[in-house]
């Protein structure tokens, strides 16, 4: 039986009918209303204050109108929310905390242009001397720097939230964006000075994500990890599956992510989905991807056994299902990345779980058992510092794709490039680029003659400040060459225009220097202390090219001088590449799918 056919229970038809006979002050109609809505009955509460607003007129109707927005979204009926606050706008256009709450609709119904308008609003409208409304002005600024970020709009977003630092320094998640921010954009020093902001608590709010990107010390990504485990999750939720395996006479075996699209993490993992033994495993994959239409993400689908979209579900929900599908070994792909959901994880929906190439980094999480590894990117003595126990495959922890296409190569000419002289390259996201690795950079154009440095053009305020830097260098800014994004193939044909790809430190390439090999382009890195420091190292030992690994500065810019100037020496290393992709472990997937197979049957076999 619904809850309005049980109003008479609820001793509140009396206030309908004093509400119809307008004998309801405003007091009395808002506290009613509000007890309803503590108690789970929004109908009721709608209906007493659609009937209060049809039979009264007073100067505070805004008022219980903007009640009954609340009410309307409280039961997900978002248009007629949308209608009740624009209706509070126009009878009172000063009541902020109306257009805040527009905002808030406008952005649920995906319409971030009148979203960005209603903050805008709010933002430079309110006062910074009215005290009452001071959460709602901060509140529209950080949302203004977030809707930025999320449209790209870096040097809008940075600005919005610098403004939000100048009025309260001291929140940690404004600063957690705003340094990953500067990073994108190569706006160095990352760590910029701002008044009242400590530069502790600005290193401490650092996402781990942005932390592998700044710094190769393992105790900080530690501590970056923990931080966020300690202030955004709850851990203290009951285990929804028992330390034990199922017993099926097949292995269930999950993928959690919302990255099976046109995504470097599908890129790498697709024919890992596909080659899974049928006889032994069955492949389930938990998605909360949008749909990009990307043909990456159709064989993805077609990949799995069975292929769960949970975008819809709560994280509570989600982990329901997983533990519906008694999955025995659960494999997060995110860590602590862009659109995770850990929480998920957290309610342990599975007997084992294990996070794998999202986030190339301890995360931190204490319901994550394993992290898929070798023996270079996590050495024995480094493996204190993660908080899951590391699955050492025999060869390299990284799996490969070999049905990537490459495209013809390019003209030099169509590349912006010039026809003579080296190229070198780093198709590597911007944020990895750090003050340190671009003097290296600058250094080796300088000594070498008519090169030419050719980056992934990301965004315009990191193309505008790269050429700034290198002019502050001395060196001609033309020399710096940006490539847009291109569809897979074509992006892949650029490795063969280009003569030597140069790393990032400490963050280095993962699946770019995986794809620069598998086009047979020489890859010089610098290796640290890190997981995401060795990525690039792991790779080129499984490929037996160990002297392309350097271990300082110094020894990185000498040898990619040397290289720029021994034509030779670059065929005889794409050569052997060449060997490597036809015959060698680290392009060798079947053999690494059934290396990983023994290790997850040898992970829940521990458990029996």
């Amino acid at each position: 039986m619904s809850s309005l056919t049980n109003l008479a229970d609820t001793g509140y038809s009396g206030k309908i009918v004093a509400a119809w006979r307008a004998g309801l002050s405003v007091n009395d109609v808002v506290s009613s209303a509000a007890e309803l809505g503590a108690a789970g009955q929004h109908e009721l509460a709608a209906v007493l204050y659609q009937t209060w607003l049809a039979r009264n007129t007073t100067p505070f109707n805004h008022l219980v109108l903007f009640n009954l927005g609340a009410s309307y979204n409280a039961l997900g009926l978002i248009e007629e929310a949308k209608s009740a606050f624009l209706r509070v706008v126009e009878l009172a256009p000063s009541f902020a905390q109306a257009h805040s709450n527009l905002a808030i609709i406008y952005e649920r119904l995906d319409k971030i242009d009148s979203a960005i308008a209603e903050w805008m609003w709010v933002a430079n409208t309110v006062s910074p001397n009215d005290e009452s409304n001071a959460p709602l002005r901060i509140q529209a600024i950080n949302n203004l720097g977030r809707l930025h970020e999320n449209r790209r709009s870096f040097g809008e977003a940075i600005e919005w939230l610098t403004k939000s630092l100048e009025i309260n320094p001291t929140q940690p998640d404004v600063l957690h964006h705003l340094v990953f921010l500067r990073a994108r954009t190569c706006s160095w020093p990352v760590y910029v000075s701002l008044p009242g902001v400590d530069p502790d608590l600005m290193r401490r709010s650092t996402s781990a994500l942005g932390m592998i990107s700044q710094s190769d010390d393992l105790d900080e990504q530690l501590a970056a990890a923990r931080h966020y485990v300690a202030t955004k999750l709850n851990c203290e939720v009951p285990a929804l599956a028992e330390k034990k395996s199922y017993g099926h006479k097949k292995i269930r075996i999950g993928y959690l992510s919302s990255d099976f699209c046109l995504h470097p993490i599908s890129m790498l993992a697709a024919e890992l989905f596909e080659l899974h033994d049928r006889k032994r495993f069955e492949v389930y994959g938990f998605c909360w991807t949008k749909e990009d239409g990307s043909a990456l993400r159709q064989r993805v689908i077609r990949g799995m056994d069975h292929f769960e979209r949970i975008n819809g579900m709560s994280d509570e929900e989600a982990a329901h299902l997983i533990r519906k599908h008694e999955i025995d070994i659960l494999v997060d792909l995110h860590g602590q990345t862009l659109g995770a959901r850990p929480q998920i994880l957290a309610s342990r929906p599975a007997p084992v779980q294990i996070t794998y190439l999202g986030l190339v980094a301890t995360t931190g999480f204490p319901f994550i058992d394993y992290v898929i590894a070798d023996q270079y990117v996590i050495p024995k003595d480094a493996a204190k510092y993660y908080t899951e126990k590391p699955i050492y495959m025999p060869d390299v922890y990284q799996v490969s794709d070999r049905k990537r296409v490459i495209a013809p190569a390019p003209a030099r000419k169509d590349c912006g490039l010039p026809e003579d002289g080296v190229v070198f390259c780093s198709f590597n996201n911007n944020f990895k680029y750090t003050p340190e690795v671009f003097d290296v950079w600058m250094r080796i154009l300088d000594r070498v003659p008519g090169s030419v440095l050719w980056l992934l053009a990301d965004n315009t305020w990191a193309e505008a400040n790269l050429r700034r830097e290198a002019e502050k260098r001395g060196v001609d800014p033309k020399r710096i060459v940006f490539a847009t994004r291109a569809a897979p193939e074509h992006y892949l044909a650029r490795y063969l225009v280009a003569d030597v790809f140069l790393d990032t430190f400490p963050f280095n390439a993962g699946t770019t220097a995986n794809d620069a090999l598998w086009a047979g382009l020489p890859l010089l890195t610098c290796s640290g202390q890190s997981f995401a420091s060795r990525m690039a190292g792991a790779l080129l030992t499984a490929a037996g090219m160990e002297e392309l690994i350097t271990r300082n500065w110094q020894e990185y810019e000498d040898k990619a001088v040397a290289l720029a100037k021994a034509p030779k020496e670059l065929r005889h290393l794409r050569a052997r590449l060449a060997e490597v992709k036809e015959s060698g472990v680290l392009y060798d997937i079947p053999k690494f799918v059934h290396n990983l197979e023994k290790q997850f049957k040898r992970v829940l076999a521990k458990l029996d």
